[in-house]
């Protein structure tokens, strides 16, 4: 027969473990509805996400049941296309697991997908303003018939879609990617070919819209911006940069001359997602000082 002392252990094990786990079951999600923050996105969590190549995540790329309904997950995001309605997700989850063990961050760029494998990169274009972001998936959901991605708070900030809730969107996989370095080779074009997006998203030591603003780029192709890479008053070294370029980029490239000046250039470009996308690529593949221009300049 066990003592009093044993019997007092036990029984306080008891209550521990039943306060242990009454407490994990109100603590997983301490409000009962999802709620908007406090606070507006800074400039800093307004940046795209930047795509590379990832291994995919140990845990949440198997499938899965929920709700009783089961869910299969892509071995590939390859070639990745979907359209339908988005929707978000913020204060509720913030500081809780994701799918693939990450913590959810409602101020980064993320998202969750019932089927992508985890982490799978996305250009995501609000299909009613034109608006477009890139996000990295790494949750799963939503669980809603109708809808086809959560977005972060901060993504759904940058889409303009907070007000009603909801948005149409456009989603492409970003997979395109350089097999030594991870990085994307090729820019990802805007999906809606007939417009432009009037997201900017930053790139170190430049600032695009002291460049560029959507009125200046226009549909009809007029003062479609070109990349200026470097100048140089060497002709020969233009002709060879400039179909290095075109080989590497496969855009069009010329190298007008100027006053003995050699402006090796990359366009045009028709739209600013494509235009970003490539700058940021030469500015991490050896030429820091590439910017955006007009043609006429």
């Amino acid at each position: 027969m066990m003592n009093f002392m044993t019997q007092r252990i036990i029984l306080v094990c008891y209550v521990l473990l039943f306060t242990l786990l009454s407490a994990c079951s109100s603590d997983r999600y301490r409000q009962k509805h999802d709620s908007t923050p406090a606070r507006l996105p800074n400039q800093a969590e307004l940046k795209d996400a930047i795509a590379r190549a990832e291994p995919y995540s140990r845990g949440g790329n198997k499938n899965y049941q929920v709700w009783g309904k089961p869910y299969q997950v892509l071995t590939s995001a390859q070639g990745f296309e979907q359209t339908g309605l988005a929707s978000w997700y913020g204060k509720k989850f913030h500081g809780h697991l994701t799918s693939n063990g990450e913590i959810y961050d409602m101020y980064s760029m993320s998202a969750a997908h019932k089927n992508l494998p985890l982490p799978t990169y996305l250009q995501v274009t609000n299909t009613t303003n034109n608006k477009s972001v890139v996000v990295r998936v790494n949750d799963r959901g939503p669980f809603h018939q109708s809808r086809i991605i959560d977005l972060s708070y901060s993504a759904a900030y940058k889409l303009d879609m907070l007000k009603k809730g909801t948005a149409h969107v456009k989603i492409t996989a970003i997979t395109n990617f350089d097999k030594k370095t991870g990085k994307v080779i090729m820019p990802l074009k805007n999906p809606l070919e007939k417009s432009i997006s009037s997201v900017i998203s930053s790139t170190a030591n430049i600032d695009i819209k002291k460049q560029f603003t959507t009125q200046t780029i226009t549909t009809m192709g007029i003062a479609t911006p070109y990349i200026q890479v470097f100048a140089t008053s060497k002709k020969e070294l233009a002709m060879s940069t400039a179909n290095k370029l075109k080989n590497e980029y496969k855009h069009q490239t010329s190298y007008p001359e100027n006053q003995g000046l050699y402006r090796i250039q990359i366009g045009p470009i028709s739209d600013l997602a494509t235009l970003n996308a490539l700058l940021l690529a030469l500015k991490e593949n050896g030429y820091p000082n590439a910017y955006p221009r007009t043609a006429s300049q």
